[in-house]
C-alpha cells in the first residue's frame, strides 16, 4: 500500500533529489526518498542490533567472574588475532 505524505526539503536537499532523478538513477523523486527511507530503517535496526549485542556483552561481564587486566588484554589480543585470521580469508 502506498501512502501519500506531503514532506518539506531544504533547497540543498531537492536539488540533490532532482539531480538523482535527472540523471537516470532513480524514475521519481518519491523512489529517492523512499530509497533513503529504505536505508535509514536498515541503519536504525543495525545500531539497535548492535546495542542490544553490547548490553548483553556488558550484562554477561558483569555478571561473569572477574579477569585481571593482564586476562583481559591477552583474551583481547586473541579476539583480535582470530578477527584478522577471519578478515584474511
Amino acid at each position: 500500500m502506498t501512502v501519500k505524505s506531503s514532506i518539506s526539503l531544504t533547497d540543498e536537499q531537492d536539488a540533490f533529489v532532482r539531480s538523482l532523478v535527472a540523471a537516470g538513477r532513480y524514475p521519481s523523486a518519491s523512489a529517492v526518498l523512499q530509497q533513503g527511507i529504505d536505508l535509514l530503517r536498515r541503519q536504525v535496526e543495525a545500531d539497535e542490533a548492535d546495542v542490544a549485542a553490547l548490553r548483553a556483552i556488558l550484562r554477561e561481564r558483569l555478571e561473569g567472574p572477574f579477569l585481571s587486566a593482564e586476562a583481559m588484554s591477552e583474551q583481547v589480543e586473541a579476539m583480535i588475532a582470530r578477527k584478522r585470521r577471519d578478515v584474511a580469508s
